[in-house]
């Protein structure tokens, strides 16, 4: 079952923001500027999937940006939960594949482990060209390259200038 975070104080405790203040802490009060994503963002998304032309209501967005906090609220609290039993204090993208699963989320949740696996792959790729650049002293030109998800789970370049907040790594040429 899906509670409303404001509606649930227990869970309200699990979704607090670490910098906020002592006093904030203490009374269990989170500035919905800090519970929710950012509208924006929200919208942005929302764009990619719609034809150029179509338009979003201000309403739209709000009602999706509550949806989408509590879900990510939802998952991640499922996740935490699940560190906390094995006594682990870091939750990875492991820990919210497997939360996804135990929640019922099965059809997001294999899609996301493939481009998880995908990622690390590109990663562990990247570190071990750093790892032989070390042994030959040469200037580095960077590059920032964006990967973004395509349906079938695998991670395709993309454009820096049509994604600039996607994931970022630095290839050498």
């Amino acid at each position: 079952m899906v509670h409303n975070i404001e509606s649930n104080p227990e869970l309200l405790s699990f979704s607090y923001d670490a910098s906020t203040s002592d006093s904030q802490q203490d009374h269990g009060v989170i500035k919905e500027q800090d519970r929710l994503l950012p509208i924006a963002n929200v919208g942005r998304i929302m764009k990619q999937i719609l034809p150029p032309n179509a338009k979003i209501s201000k309403e739209a967005k709000e009602t999706m940006q509550e949806c989408v906090s509590e879900f990510i609220s939802f998952v991640t609290g499922e996740a935490s939960d699940h560190c906390r039993k094995e006594k682990r204090k870091t939750v990875n993208g492991d820990d919210v594949c497997w939360a996804m699963l135990n929640l019922g989320f099965d059809d997001y949740a294999q899609p996301l482990k493939r481009y998880l696996d995908k990622i690390r792959k590109l990663e562990g790729e990247r570190g071990n060209q750093n790892s032989e650049e070390k042994d030959h002293i040469r200037p580095r030109q960077e590059t920032s390259t964006n990967y973004r998800a395509t349906g079938n789970g695998v991670p395709r370049k993309v454009p820096r200038s049509s994604s600039p907040n996607l994931f970022k790594f630095t290839v050498d040429d």
